[in-house]
């Protein structure tokens, strides 16, 4: 018997960052909060490392080390950038573990961060994961409260 329904395609994202994940509205910049840049979701984080969200390469990574860009095997394009106006800081407490061109497995560490310097320095720590890429997705699914690197944050449907 053929089913009706089409299987949907769903890639899980895990938190970039261990802290507590919040809706992409409430981060304190209108680029992100609008989803200008995307939609997705947030994470207010309790230690400084971003790990790797998916099976993904590298592909872009900010001189300043506080966003970098990834691509899943499907084509579906992540960015997270840790903390707000954390460009102002020119680097300053980052530290990078990946190059552009880098395949990385989910849980791979890609960059360190001093927490306590960005929460003195910045906007605020607060650091949205968004796909930018939002015509290739069909719809998605975020969970909020409590994670770290295991935790499944967002789902994206393709079409």
């Amino acid at each position: 018997m053929l089913s009706i329904f089409k299987k949907r395609k769903a890639i899980e994202l895990k938190s970039p960052v261990k802290g507590r994940a919040i809706e992409i509205k409430d981060v304190p910049d209108e680029v992100f909060a609008s989803g200008m840049l995307g939609n997705g979701i947030a994470i207010d984080p309790v230690e400084g490392i971003v790990y790797s969200p998916c099976d993904c390469e590298i592909v872009n990574m900010f001189p300043t080390k506080h966003a970098i860009g990834v691509k899943t095997n499907e084509g579906l394009e992540i960015l997270i950038h840790i903390g707000i106006d954390t460009v102002e800081m020119k680097g300053e407490g980052f530290n990078s573990f990946v190059n552009i061109g880098d395949k990385v497995k989910a849980g791979d560490k890609l960059i360190s961060f001093d927490l306590e310097l960005v929460k003195s320095r910045a906007k605020s720590p607060i650091t949205p994961m968004v796909i930018t890429n939002m015509d290739f997705v069909e719809s998605i699914e975020q969970y909020y409260g409590d994670c770290d690197a295991s935790k499944t944050v967002l789902k994206a449907f393709l079409k």
